[in-house]
């Protein structure tokens, strides 16, 4: 799918590619693809953009730059990934091809006016789209945090200490966020790579800036994400100790009541021998003696184990 974007005014508006400042490429088809070859662009393929090597993630060509990052984003069934995305920035225009969605690519047309980057040339819309993307992983890692301030408060508020069914959900919730966080330090990463190269080149002052402050959001947003991970490490060593406190409780109730029996069942092993003489057998008390004797036992041992507080 192909949308082309012209600036009028403080605005984007559709427009044709050959009159576009911003040509979005979402899974380009064939056509697409040499539509944008007859502008002078070579537009990369995935397997390219894929490539670990930073000479092929980015690089200059004459006046062309290519900067491939790898955002977070959805794929077709809906499912968050992290998948590469490449902007090549020519003199007459900015090109993004993707294949798969990251959301501010859809919010970011309706936006651009009210961007402080403005849109008046390729590099400038580029800076404005690299805020909305930055804000957008800003928004992800609050979201994160949200979600782990209601776990780590159900965990250490003992709502779930004893329900381990309830602890392993919380396990699974809290390693979800860690997989996000994963996501958007890995995009954060590439991004912030992505922007040194291309503040390398001569610019001027009013871009620099841009540049710098965008720098700045995401080196604050690293350190957020480090914080973050933390508190993933504390909730997931406080759910795994809850749930192992959980079941030692389980096998520490099966042991008390295998050792309350243990006297009864040895007052019933003696009087259960076969020897020739057993003068309780024959006495007509002997059988209910026998009973008090076990009741006995079992009660004094259920005594001292609450008296020495192990119950």
């Amino acid at each position: 799918m192909l949308r082309a974007f012209h600036c009028s005014g403080r605005a984007l508006v559709d427009a044709p590619p050959s009159a576009a400042i911003w040509v979005d490429l979402f899974q380009p088809s064939e056509e697409e693809t040499a539509a944008l070859r007859g502008l002078g662009i070579a537009v990369p393929s995935l397997a390219e953009m894929e490539e670990i090597e930073l000479s092929n993630r980015l690089y200059r060509d004459e006046e062309t730059e290519v900067l491939t990052v790898v955002l977070t984003g959805e794929d077709d069934s809906g499912t968050q990934i992290v998948a590469p995305v490449a902007f090549i920035l020519t003199p007459e225009r900015l090109v993004t091809v993707r294949h798969h969605q990251p959301r501010p690519f859809s919010t970011y047309p309706g936006r651009a006016g009210h961007s402080s980057a403005g849109i008046d040339s390729p590099e400038r819309l580029f800076l404005g789209l690299a805020q909305e993307i930055v804000a957008r992983l800003a928004d992800l890692l609050e979201g994160a945090g949200r979600v782990l301030d209601v776990t780590a408060r159900r965990v250490f508020s003992g709502q779930t200490s004893s329900d381990a069914h309830a602890l392993q959900e919380t396990l699974r919730e809290v390693g979800q966020q860690g997989e996000a966080i994963g996501r958007i330090r890995l995009a954060l990463l590439t991004f912030e790579r992505a922007l040194s190269f291309f503040g390398s080149s001569d610019r001027d002052a009013a871009v620099s800036a841009l540049i710098g402050g965008l720098m700045r959001d995401i080196e604050a947003l690293s350190e957020h994400s480090d914080y973050l991970s933390s508190r993933i490490e504390l909730t997931v060593d406080a759910t795994l100790g809850m749930i192992t406190l959980v079941q030692n409780s389980t096998v520490r109730i099966f042991s008390v009541v295998a050792v309350l029996f243990l006297p009864p069942t040895l007052v019933a092993s003696i009087y259960g021998m076969n020897f020739a003489v057993m003068p309780e057998l024959s006495q007509t008390w002997g059988y209910p003696a026998a009973l008090l004797l076990m009741l006995a036992s079992a009660v004094g041992c259920y005594v001292v184990f609450k008296w020495k507080k192990w119950l």
